[in-house]
């Protein structure tokens, strides 16, 4: 095939394909020469096929195979020109998963190769677009993952560098710009190793994840390619003073304060600052049946649905936007300050370091201000000085996540931003201002009520219902489940963990004050607390925690106490797990497990119920006791930290159990286990963004626009509306992350209905005011008013 006319480069070679499919069609018959699909199970045939492609003589690497899960893959001639190319069929509808692997019969040696990069033609003739994860794995296992969206109608060039200078810099931010000076589009940095053994490379790997659709597309022209240029300034002067990308022109750009006081006049004048028609004071569905009112919020199972009630008795589906707030709009600056200056965090502090406001340095240490990182500091061409009223919104943080510096200087261009919109400096005028105009677009989008994280200040306004919520953390003893990607996980047979749940619980009780809107509260957030695939994956937390001495952990002593309960002596142990413990004492020290049969992993997996019962026993309790009057909403699991076991516990204690989930919609494929919980649920966050924003990361889900956002966002809350088990689904977050990351974890996502100049997204906008016009008559289209 000839190399495309915009090529950023030179093809270094081209892959001649083999291609094997995994097969699960009826019959396995398959028109035009083609490859059949295979089903999640596995394959029950194997089929090898050449693909006649014109490689303009680059053949060094051959004899790769495409195997295709979940997937029809057709060697055909698209154009009618005697070209060939492979048009792919993603059965996503009927598959969690469905994709295309390219895998060498020996793995690929790239490692002489110099700097250069992966890439692929795709077309997709389809007017849907669609988000594509890809993987670059080696041989030991290290997997570079990425991801990106094909508009619908295109066709174009995406490319994944593998070896490349970029991939060894540390600058804060979840992904960076990219370097490579050309029209291809480059594919989006996610998570797992950026250097693995090019020595070794043993597939490249695509698939749709989590999609309520089939998705079509072609693909062509696989090669390995160098940049002809490289910008050695991509890092350079990429802030203007709003906060926005300043070598990117795109909607909604403001360039003037002018500009942006205009837009705010005209958005205050068409607030009707009144709740939609046929709603409740609530936001309840006053058009619908009316069940007893208990004067705060509560559930019921109303004609075979889960649903919320609302304080006075009418129907509540909760949708809502999560993360209003300032504590997550700060980036660091890359200065810092003589650290004797900072005040460190108290003993008793229940607030993590993220969800605490701006903390500005103080005054003291403003003279020993200094470059900590000349790579951050270069991302800004203005920053205010210590003098003009716009410092105000700088802010310290004294820990991150992740990050070129460990600590320093942030500054807040949305809370500056703010200032110049409502012409004050002042905290007291412009966070009012805020607050008041926040709560006028929930109602005028339509939207229920809040979701998580909210700012307290918005608790005792009255005028649209929220979730309170809160961390415990302390000085407990934690466990490990092998994979803390947040921090470890609380030991909760720790009697500091139960004193900590108290603080916390009392301390939300004193910032609620009883408060009919508050919906419910919830406690914690993505915990690490085993991931369903493997046995080491799922039982993490018990087996890690089997190796430490049962005097330094209490969970441990309770394993212990629990296999002694069951098995009458070690002999009987030894012989059901066939291991050779000599002794209770040995277990109590400590033991590894490395092999696995059917009674050790029963026990493991009654030990995980064991440890999650008493984790959400203990916080129920807490929260039961400073406010009885208000639901506890769960810890919102991940879908890659959760198991059976856990949430099986969750829904023991939890009024309602909450999940944090970020795939495009809700399926019957990842979620039929809602029927064997039969427990009212909510999606506690989900998103999606798009890089027309002149940001440089559309987020977890991508979609090709603002528009395409729009649609995204329909098609999701859409399937949460439809399963009877949800009782809601909250968007995070209100505002973008900020353009060089925020300051915690470097997230620099799209994934705002605002972004940093406080200008809403309007196609997200109306197609989340179409959604909720109809979000009741959607969900109870057959309730009649009683």
């Amino acid at each position: 095939m000839k190399p495309s006319p915009k090529s950023p480069g030179f093809i270094l070679s081209a892959i001649a394909l083999a291609v094997t499919a995994l097969a699960g069609c009826n019959n396995n018959q398959v028109a035009n020469n083609s490859v059949a699909t295979s089903s999640d199970s596995g394959a029950k045939h194997a089929q090898h096929k050449p693909l006649p492609w014109d490689f303009a003589g680059m053949t060094d690497l051959q004899n790769v195979t495409l195997t295709a899960a979940g997937a029809r893959v057709i060697n055909t001639n698209i154009d009618g020109d005697g070209e060939q190319k492979l048009a792919i069929d993603l059965h996503s509808k009927e598959h969690k998963s469905a994709g295309f692997s390219f895998i060498p019969d020996t793995p690929w040696d790239w490692s002489q190769e110099g700097q250069f990069a992966f890439a692929i033609d795709i077309e997709n003739p389809s007017s849907a677009s669609v988000h594509l994860y890809v993987s670059a794995k080696d041989a030991e296992g290290q997997s570079h993952n990425r991801s990106f969206a094909v508009p619908g109608n295109s066709s174009d060039t995406y490319f994944m560098a593998l070896n490349d200078p970029d991939l060894s810099m540390e600058t804060g931010i979840r992904s960076n710009p990219n370097n490579w000076e050309t029209e291809f589009t480059p594919m989006i940095w996610r998570y797992g190793t950026k250097q693995i053994d090019l020595s070794q490379v043993k597939s490249i790997e695509f698939d749709v994840r989590g999609v309520p659709e089939d998705k079509h597309l072609i693909v062509d022209n696989l090669r390995l390619i160098k940049p002809q240029k490289l910008d050695p300034n991509y890092l350079v002067g990429l802030v203007d003073e709003f906060g926005q990308n300043d070598k990117l022109e795109f909607t909604n750009k403001i360039d003037t304060v002018e500009q942006l006081r205009a837009l705010n006049a005209k958005e205050q004048s068409a607030f009707t600052q009144e709740v939609p028609q046929g709603r409740s004071k609530f936001n309840g569905w006053a058009n619908g049946p009316k069940l007893a009112a208990t004067g705060y919020f509560r559930t019921e199972k109303y004609q075979g649905k889960w649903t919320l009630v609302d304080p006075e008795g009418y129907l509540f589906f909760s949708n809502g936007i999560a993360n209003v707030r300032m504590s997550n709009t700060s980036t660091i600056t890359g200065y810092d300050f003589d650290s004797q200056f900072i005040k460190q965090r108290a003993p008793g502090d229940f607030t993590p370091e993220d969800s605490i406001g701006l903390n500005r340095a103080p005054k003291a240490a403003w003279p020993s201000r200094h470059v900590s990182s000349e790579l951050r500091a270069n991302m800004f061409t203005w920053l205010p000085s210590a003098d003009e009223p716009l410092a105000e919104h700088f802010g310290y943080r004294r820990e991150v996540h992740t990050g070129v510096v460990d600590k320093g200087e942030t500054y807040s261009f949305y809370s500056a931003n703010l200032a110049r919109k409502y012409a004050s400096n002042d905290p007291k005028v412009f966070m009012t201002k805020w607050r008041d105009t926040t709560v006028d677009r929930m109602l005028d989008w339509g939207f229920t009520s809040f979701g998580n994280w909210i700012d307290p200040s918005f608790y005792q306004l009255n005028r649209i219902p929220y979730f309170a919520n809160g961390w415990i953390i302390g000085d407990y003893k934690t466990v490990s489940s092998g994979n803390d990607y947040w921090s470890p996980l609380p030991d909760p047979f720790d009697p500091v963990f139960k004193q900590r749940a108290m603080v916390t619980a009392t301390k939300i009780a004193q910032e609620v004050q009883n408060n009919p809107w508050c919906v419910g509260v919830f406690i914690d957030n993505e915990k690490s607390w085993g991931q369903e695939g493997s046995i080491e994956g799922q039982y993490g937390i018990v087996i890690h925690t089997l190796e430490v001495d049962a005097k330094d952990s209490p969970t441990k002593a309770q394993f212990v106490t629990y296999l002694k309960n069951k098995y009458s002596d070690i002999a009987e142990l030894n012989e059901k797990w066939n291991t050779k413990v000599r002794t209770w004492d040995d277990v109590a020290t400590g033991i590894t497990l490395t092999k696995f049969n059917d009674p050790i992993i029963e026990d493991l997996s009654a030990m995980l119920s064991l440890y999650a019962e008493k984790y959400f026993a203990v916080v129920h309790d807490a929260v039961e006791q400073t406010m009885p009057n208000h639901m506890y909403m769960g810890a919102r699991f991940a879908d890659w930290g959760m198991t059976d076991e856990i949430r099986n516990a969750a829904a023991e204690y939890a009024d309602v159990v909450s999940y944090n989930y970020y795939k495009e919609a809700i399926t019957e494929q990842a979620w039929g286990f809602l029927a064997q919980i039969d427990k009212p649920s909510i999606i506690g966050e989900f998103h999606n963004g798009a890089l027309d924003s002149g940001l440089l990361n559309p987020g977890l889900i991508h979609g090709a626009s603002q528009a395409d956002r729009g649609k995204k966002y329909q098609e999701y809350i859409n399937s949460v509306i439809d399963n009877p088990y949800f009782v809601g689904a909250h968007w995070f977050q209100y505002i973008d992350s900020p353009l060089t990351g925020r300051a915690y974890d470097g997230e620099n996502y799209n994934v705002g209905f605002v972004s940093v100049t406080d200008t809403p997204y309007q196609p997200l906008v109306d197609a989340a005011k179409a959604v909720n016009a109809h979000i009741y008559t959607r969900r109870f289209g057959d309730a009649q008013p009683k």
